[in-house]
């Protein structure tokens, strides 16, 4: 008998686009769409390119296309984008994952820090969705992933526009989900809880906030990139199609603590 509810969850003959993919959880989700199907459009912020990171995309027999843009600069966002309309590439899946974090006392945040996280974190993905979604408007299907944080519910500490941007994540999410929604547009978010990547190694070397924040996880650790990978693959399959505006934690079990 064929199995109808896995074969909701295989992405083959889709086209996903991750930014920030050069490393940690865009690295991993970019790998789980490729192993569940999809081919991959990565977008770096430097010319970098994996050789390990494209031999494990070709084993699994996908195409890998890499592009390059930062997303604090509009500029080369609207120039990825019309790179991407000249080649009539067309997206299935969009995973909004590049963002920065800039960790300072309040006082000390400058008007370029608080700038240049809210344009990374929150104005580049409002614009990238806006156009990706056009796109996928006209084909009346797609499905738009961001990464939202347990921050998008809480304060945390010394990271103000962190938080700033990630809580207007899920309001974006949100809002473009009540309007999408009815058009065959899925809009949701995944919300990261203590994963370690090179974003948090401050944290992780600071030993009284490592064992006060290890101390609150009831999974007892901190989240690995791949733990990631299964909320992406759902929410960017069938098996997701009446999910909309959703945010799921993948955290251990920290909002619930």
């Amino acid at each position: 008998m064929k199995n109808m509810i896995l074969d909701k969850f295989n992405l083959k003959g889709k086209t996903a686009l991750i930014t920030g993919c050069s490393r940690g959880i865009g690295k991993a989700i970019a790998l789980g769409l490729a192993e569940a199907g999809a081919d991959i459009i990565c977008l770096y912020r430097k010319k970098t390119k994996s050789k390990m990171f494209n031999a494990q995309i070709n084993s699994l027999n996908k195409k890998l296309f890499s592009y390059q843009a930062d997303l604090s600069n509009r500029d080369e966002i609207y120039g990825f984008i019309k790179l991407l309309m000249e080649n009539d590439v067309k997206i299935d899946i969009l995973v909004n994952n590049g963002g920065i974090i800039r960790r300072k006392n309040t006082i000390d945040y400058s008007d370029d820090d608080w700038d240049e996280v809210m344009e990374v974190n929150l104005n580049s993905q409002f614009i990238i969705t806006r156009e990706i979604g056009k796109q996928m408007l006209k084909r009346k299907n797609g499905k738009i992933i961001f990464i939202a944080s347990v921050l998008s519910f809480q304060g945390g500490k010394k990271v103000p526009a962190y938080a700033a941007s990630k809580g207007g994540i899920v309001q974006l999410v949100k809002s473009l989900s009540n309007e999408w929604a009815r058009k065959g547009i899925n809009v949701n978010a995944i919300a990261p809880g203590y994963i370690k990547t090179r974003l948090t190694k401050d944290l992780q070397m600071d030993k009284e906030r490592n064992n006060a924040i290890l101390n609150r996880i009831p999974a007892g650790r901190w989240g690995k990139p791949e733990d990631i990978v299964g909320a992406a693959v759902f929410l960017s399959s069938a098996a997701a199609n009446y999910v909309n505006g959703a945010v799921i934690a993948v955290d251990g079990g920290w909002l619930g603590n």
